[in-house]
């Protein structure tokens, strides 16, 4: 819907536009679709992941060996992971690089140092695995309730199938958002993701 607002400033006239549109979806479109729309329906179970590999801190390949996903260095990083169900079904993406990953929430999001992952059937605390990756929070010096934030917090996740970094998945039109966590609307995404790994 288009307005047309008439205002005068220091003796000038303005002819002023505004436009109202309803809510929009964040990613980009759907091949086929012209500019943005309404949100497509969520299917109650699929989620969005980005998991921040970084050289010397976050590391894919321990995510990849021992299944899980993790976010942390202050609360806006690791809110949205700490919100994904037991059972949710996470399509795990790494910036800038692609998806790497679909696999099932299996357990309760625990801070690094609590965390356990179930390796070869049995119960390991993820502080005794040995990791590629540093998982602790950095900033010692902060007040406890800012180091809390800063955590690493650790969701355990059951691979359906998941590639090394170097064969990860990325076309034109993919959904990618900045959150840690969200949930996946994109129809075109999950289809093409679920078809390339084989997922039905």
């Amino acid at each position: 819907m288009l307005f047309f607002r008439y205002f005068e400033d220091e003796g000038r006239s303005y002819l002023a536009r505004t436009w109202l549109l309803d809510d929009v979806e964040d990613a980009a479109p759907s091949p086929g679709k012209k500019g943005r729309g309404k949100q497509e329906p969520w299917n109650g179970t699929d989620w969005f992941v980005s998991f921040g590999d970084e050289s010397g801190h976050r590391s894919w390949e321990d995510a990849l060996r021992y299944g899980f996903v993790s976010a942390g260095g202050g609360d806006w990083f690791s809110r949205t992971l700490r919100s994904l169900p037991v059972g949710a079904r996470v399509f795990t993406h790494i910036p800038k690089t692609g998806y790497v990953g679909v696999g099932t929430v299996s357990g309760e999001p625990q801070p690094f140092e609590n965390a356990a992952l179930t390796v070869d059937g049995e119960s390991h605390r993820m502080t005794d695995l040995p990791l590629k990756g540093s998982y602790r929070a950095h900033d010692g010096t902060a007040a406890e309730e800012d180091a809390e934030d800063r955590r690493e917090w650790i969701v355990p996740v059951d691979w359906e199938r998941a590639v090394p970094r170097a064969r990860a998945l990325w076309r034109t039109g993919f959904f990618a958002n900045q959150n840690s966590a969200c949930k996946l609307r994109a129809r075109f995404t999950i289809d093409e993701v679920s078809r390339h790994f084989g997922i039905t």
